[in-house]
């Protein structure tokens, strides 16, 4: 039997959440990580790796708060960018590229993934390492799963977590990230850990949180195995001409770039755009009127690690600026 609070001291500390627990009423949290623990030892987690992941740990009112707040609130494309392509990400960009400039080449020999995207979803996701988050996995994923709102997904998560520390990857005490999961330099949920982390520097463990040459790679395995193609660019940014019908805008609507150029789509920058039948979507982030890109395959590549167009362009942009 886990010693853990009671059932009745949690239910009074979620309660001050506004909106309430969420969580199924007829299990309590030590009902469930022994739930958790029973499924653990049949995937062949040992009674000692659980016995350490699940010390102290109890339901994490912040990361209910957190996770009912994200819907709430939406930022415009210009707040989105403005706020994460600032003079200070890009010249710390360009320093942290300098600063690992061989490393990079060796990742991009192996992964055929350009350096400076690498390093654009570095900054993105941790300022290059500098917040990758203070939740304890365990803990998190188990609130998260614990709570009814998407508990499956969250489960296989907590599952993956648990994997991972069988394996001696990390430390229990060190599994730290996201209020949802997401861990170390990449941000990487436990399952996207499992298939794409490497251990790059060949010591036996994967480590994203205190390994820099594991983390940068693993960022570019995910890249490289999401169809990343080495010989494209991700996208630009375009003029396009008074009175385009915005309708053809949107990543639903694509045509070979020389079919955007006849209808008077223009590179922002002036340079001559290369009349080639690659498949190109224009993008409006910020509707009509506003800037517009040309995006190709790679932008979709992008938005395999995060399904957000205004996540893949600012990488796009910031991939461009740190280089």
């Amino acid at each position: 039997m886990l010693n853990r609070r009671t059932l009745l001291t949690r239910v009074a500390a979620l309660s001050v959440l506004s909106g309430g627990a969420a969580h199924a009423a007829t299990a309590s949290f030590d009902a469930f990580l022994q739930g958790v623990a029973s499924e653990a030892r049949g995937a062949g987690v040992s009674q000692a790796t659980l016995q350490r992941a699940f010390a102290n740990i109890r339901p994490n009112d912040k990361v209910l708060e957190l996770d009912r707040r994200q819907p709430e609130f939406t930022l415009t494309w210009e707040q989105y960018r403005d706020g994460r392509i600032t003079a200070q990400r890009v010249e710390r960009g360009r320093q942290a590229y300098a600063e690992n400039a061989t490393l990079l080449d060796a990742i991009a020999t192996r992964f055929r993934v350009s350096p400076r995207i690498v390093v654009a979803v570095w900054g993105l996701e941790t300022n290059y390492g500098g917040f990758t988050g203070n939740y304890n996995t365990i803990e998190a994923l188990a609130t998260l799963a614990w709570d009814g709102r998407r508990s499956a997904f969250f489960r296989a998560e907590l599952m993956a977590a648990l994997r991972i520390l069988e394996r001696g990857d990390v430390a229990p005490e060190r599994m730290r990230g996201s209020y949802a999961g997401a861990m170390g330099h990449p941000q990487f949920m436990p399952t996207s850990f499992e298939r794409l982390a490497v251990d790059f520097d060949g010591d036996g463990r994967r480590d994203i949180w205190d390994n820099r040459a594991d983390a940068l790679a693993s960022i570019a395995n995910y890249l490289g195995r999401s169809g990343w193609d080495e010989t494209e660019r991700w996208g630009r940014e375009v003029l396009v001409p008074a009175g385009f019908d915005a309708a053809l805008a949107g990543r639903g609507t694509r045509k070979p770039l020389r079919e955007w150029l006849r209808l008077g789509v223009t590179a922002a920058d002036g340079t001559a755009l290369p009349p080639l039948d690659m498949p190109t979507s224009i993008l409006l982030p910020g509707g009509a009127g506003g800037q517009a890109f040309a995006v190709y395959q790679n932008f979709n590549v992008i938005r395999r690690y995060n399904p957000s167009d205004y996540y893949a362009l600012v990488v796009g942009m910031l991939s461009d600026r740190v280089a």
